[in-house]
């Protein structure tokens, strides 16, 4: 007489070679790499991944790009990708046993002609800001560099237009940082507003580009400056008769002119630009 149980078994049996199988198949699907990220790239890491090689296993038609967002790095932040020693884009699809180092921006070595990881540099820096950084933005404006900033601009917004117009991104967002329309952006480390513009200066050596106090904290358009005497629009009360010198902004129209406000700009200003003033 046969076991009522025997159906049963034969039942667990099958699904166990079942699951096998699959799991055979899973892992030649797989493809087993080795990484290692340096500096700054680390803070995005995993703590125990941090500062050493790891091993990672990957799907077999996986990009150097999609790995290395995968551990949490935006492609952003990323200068240099070596793969077995040699310098690849973000397309290189990896294979089994390849060793990948990953490098952010480098300060005192000039790179650029083994650089493979980005089309074209942006010859002229312009940037847009995430509806978290206004304060980022406007201090970006201050020092002549145009930037733009909507408080409700979305991410897909964004990723379209830094696309068109070439324009660096800014975010503590780093899934903004990944949308594979953004080719150049910064993940902001530092939360105060004066502490992201020395970051961002230093990061992308603005000094020598900046042009303090000639484009609009408002709405980002040149700034030109007007004689007193053609000032028609009513300015506060004192500042006609205390001032000599204005600028009207060629958008919005707003008048400016160097009262307390302005100094403690101006001193901001001074302390990035240093030797590049």
């Amino acid at each position: 007489m046969r076991s009522p149980y025997g159906a049963g078994v034969a039942w667990a049996r099958n699904a166990l070679r079942r699951r096998a199988r699959s799991n055979t198949a899973l892992c030649r699907a797989m493809t087993t790499a080795t990484f290692r990220f340096y500096e700054e790239l680390n803070e995005f890491l995993a703590p125990e991944r941090r500062g050493r090689d790891f091993v990672f296993r990957c799907a077999r038609a996986a990009t150097t790009k999609h790995m290395i967002e995968a551990l949490g790095v935006p492609h952003t932040e990323v200068e240099l990708v070596l793969v077995n020693g040699q310098s690849v884009g973000f397309e290189r699809l990896l294979a089994d046993g390849d060793r990948v180092a990953v490098y952010p921006k480098f300060e005192t070595l000039d790179i650029t002609p083994v650089l493979r990881v980005r089309e074209h540099p942006l010859r002229v820096s312009r940037f847009i800001a995430d509806a978290h950084l206004g304060a980022l933005a406007h201090r970006l404006r201050l020092m002549g560099f145009d930037t733009l900033y909507e408080n409700e601009i979305r991410d897909e917004q964004i990723e379209q237009i830094a696309g068109a117009q070439d324009r660096i991104v800014l975010t503590r967002d780093r899934e903004l940082l990944k949308r594979r329309g953004v080719t150049h952006g910064c993940y902001v480390h530092a939360v105060r507003p004066d502490q992201q513009l020395r970051e961002i200066f230093d990061r992308l050596d603005l000094a020598r580009a900046a042009r303090p106090f000639t484009r609009c904290l408002i709405c980002n358009c040149a700034l030109h400056p007007i004689e007193k005497a053609r000032i028609t629009s009513p300015l506060p009360l004192g500042v006609r008769e205390h001032y000599e010198r204005f600028s009207r902004c060629e958008g919005c129209g707003r008048i400016f002119w160097e009262g307390t406000h302005w100094r403690r700009m101006r001193a901001l200003a001074d302390s990035l630009l240093g030797d590049a003033v």
